[in-house]
C-alpha cells in the first residue's frame, strides 16, 4: 500500500514530472486561520535534486501560499495520477520564496520558458516522500492546459501586473503580509 521514501529518485521524479497537476496546501499558524489549498500545473515545477522542487508562482488572485511560508515555511505538496495506476505522493517539507534576481527564481524561469506575469519562485525543501494508493481518485483525460494566465499578464503589462500585485498579493485572507516588494 503506501510507502516512505528516502528521497525523490529517478524514477519517482520521472513520474512526478509527468503530472499535469499538483496541489499545495500551507497553513497560518493561527488556529482561526485559513488553510489554503491551491491547484498548480501549466509546467512550472522544477525537481532541482533529491530534496528540492521549486515552481514557478505565477500573479494570481491571492498570495495564501507565499504569506504562510514567510509566516511558518510548513508545506505539502500533493500528486494524484488521474490515468494509469492509481497513485498519490506527498512531499512535505519547508518552503521559501525566491524572488525575481535570485539565482533559483532565473534557473527555474529558464527551465519554464514562456510564462509571463511570474511573481516568485517556491522552493521546497522536502523532509518526507510518501505515496498512497490513490484509489479514490478518478480516471481523467488530460486535455490541454489553459490558454488564459499568458494573454492576460501580456494585456496587463509589468506596470499593470505591479498594481495588481500590490492590490491583490500583499496580504493573505488573515492579513499576513504577502508580497511586500510588488515591483517586477
Amino acid at each position: 500500500m503506501g510507502k516512505v521514501f528516502d528521497e525523490i529518485d529517478d524514477s519517482l521524479a520521472a513520474w512526478i514530472s509527468a503530472q499535469h497537476l499538483f496541489f499545495v496546501a500551507t497553513a497560518p499558524l493561527s488556529a482561526d486561520g485559513h488553510v489554503n489549498v491551491s491547484p498548480r500545473g501549466l509546467d512550472s515545477l522544477s525537481i532541482l535534486d533529491a530534496h528540492t522542487v521549486a515552481w514557478l508562482d505565477l500573479t494570481g488572485s491571492g498570495a495564501e501560499t507565499i504569506a504562510h511560508l514567510n509566516e511558518n515555511g510548513r508545506i505539502c505538496l500533493m500528486f494524484c495520477a488521474f490515468s494509469d495506476r492509481p497513485r498519490i505522493v506527498r512531499l512535505h517539507g519547508r518552503g521559501r520564496v525566491a524572488l525575481p534576481g535570485e539565482d533559483v527564481f532565473e534557473q527555474v524561469a529558464r527551465e519554464h520558458p514562456g510564462h509571463v506575469g511570474a511573481r516568485a519562485v517556491i522552493v521546497v525543501d522536502v523532509a518526507r516522500v510518501s505515496d498512497s494508493c490513490g484509489w479514490g481518485v478518478p480516471v481523467m483525460e488530460f486535455v490541454t492546459d489553459r490558454e488564459i494566465m499568458r494573454p492576460w499578464a501580456v494585456k496587463k503589462g509589468p506596470e499593470g501586473l505591479d498594481a495588481y500585485r500590490a492590490e491583490k498579493n500583499a496580504r493573505s485572507l488573515d492579513g499576513l503580509p504577502a508580497l511586500v516588494n510588488t515591483e517586477s
